[in-house]
C-alpha cells in the first residue's frame, strides 16, 4: 500500500508539472548528519506528532528572469512561485487526508515580515533541511540547497503526512564546487566562504538588503543563486560561461542591455 501511494503521489506531481518531489521519513531528523543539528522542537514530529513522512515539493526559479534581479520581473516571479508552492502543498495535504492519511502543509515561509525576520531570523521549520533529507540536494557555501537540475534556483514546500512512505536516498556527494562566485558576488558581503554548517550567513545584512529592496518593490536579492554554476538549467539556457555576469565583458553586452532595461521599470 505504501509503495502504491508513493507512486500515486509522484504521478500526481508529474500531472501538476511539479518537477521535484522527495520523501523523507520523520526519523531522519533524529539522526544528525552534521553539527550543529536541527533542535528537537523544529523537527516534524514536534510540529505534527502524527508525522511519519515528509514530502518535499520543489519548483524552479527561472534563470533568465533571475538574471534581471533586482527587478520587478524577479519580484513577481518569486511571488508567483511561492503562491504555487503553497497551493500545491495545501492540495496534496488535503488529498492525502481525504484518503485517510491525516496530513498538513507547511507554508514555504515561516515568518510574518522582513522586520520580524530582522528581530528573530529563525523560522519554525526549515524546508532546506527537509529537501536535504528527502534526497533532493546538498548545501552550498551560499547556505542554500543545491539541486542537480536547478542548482540553488528552486523553492521548496513541505507536507507532513501520517502515511508511512519509503524514503528516497540521500545525495552523499556535495554538489557545491566551492568556486566562491556567491561569496564574491554578494553585495553586502554576507557569506564567509566556509562550508555549511560551519559557514555562516550574516542574516542581519541579508535582511537589511531585502528590506531596502522591498521598499523599492524589487525584492528579493537573488544574486548568490544567480551566479552559482551548479544546475542543468545553465546548460538549457546557454549560461555556462559565468563571465556573462561581468558588466564589462562586451561579449555579453546584449544581455546586459536587456537586464538594465527591465531594471529601469516597475520599481521605485
Amino acid at each position: 500500500m505504501g509503495q502504491r501511494l508513493k507512486e500515486l503521489i509522484i504521478q500526481r506531481c508529474k500531472d501538476k508539472e511539479i518537477p521535484l518531489v522527495g520523501f523523507a521519513s520523520a526519523e531522519r531528523w533524529n539522526d544528525p548528519l552534521f553539527e550543529p543539528w536541527i533542535p528537537e522542537e523544529y523537527r516534524p514530529c514536534a510540529i505534527f506528532p502524527e508525522t511519519k513522512t515528509v514530502i518535499v515539493l520543489g519548483l524552479p526559479v527561472s534563470l533568465p528572469v533571475l538574471e534581471t534581479a533586482p527587478s520587478i520581473h524577479y519580484h513577481e516571479l518569486y511571488k508567483t512561485v511561492n503562491t504555487l508552492l503553497d497551493m500545491h502543498g495545501y492540495q496534496l495535504a488535503e488529498w492525502l487526508t481525504a484518503l485517510g492519511h491525516p496530513s498538513l502543509w507547511v507554508p514555504r515561509d515561516g515568518y510574518g515580515s522582513i522586520s520580524v525576520l530582522k528581530e528573530r531570523p529563525v523560522v519554525f521549520f526549515s524546508h532546506r533541511h527537509a529537501a536535504l533529507l528527502a534526497g533532493l540536494g546538498t548545501f552550498g557555501i551560499n547556505n542554500t540547497l543545491l539541486t542537480p537540475a536547478y542548482g540553488p534556483r528552486v523553492r521548496f514546500v513541505s507536507v507532513f503526512t501520517s502515511a508511512a512512505l519509503a524514503p528516497d536516498p540521500l545525495i552523499t556527494e556535495s554538489l557545491c564546487t566551492r568556486c566562491m562566485a556567491c561569496v564574491q558576488a554578494c553585495p553586502v558581503r554576507a557569506l564567509d566562504g566556509k562550508d555549511y554548517p560551519l559557514g555562516l550567513t550574516d542574516k542581519t545584512a541579508c535582511a537589511l538588503r531585502s528590506e531596502a529592496l522591498f521598499k523599492r518593490s524589487v525584492s528579493p536579492c537573488g544574486i548568490c543563486i544567480k551566479v552559482c554554476p551548479v544546475g542543468e538549467d545553465r546548460q538549457r539556457y546557454g549560461r555556462t560561461d559565468l563571465a556573462i555576469y561581468d558588466d564589462h565583458d562586451e561579449r555579453f553586452s546584449r544581455y546586459h542591455h536587456a537586464w538594465q532595461h527591465v531594471r529601469r521599470h516597475g520599481g521605485r
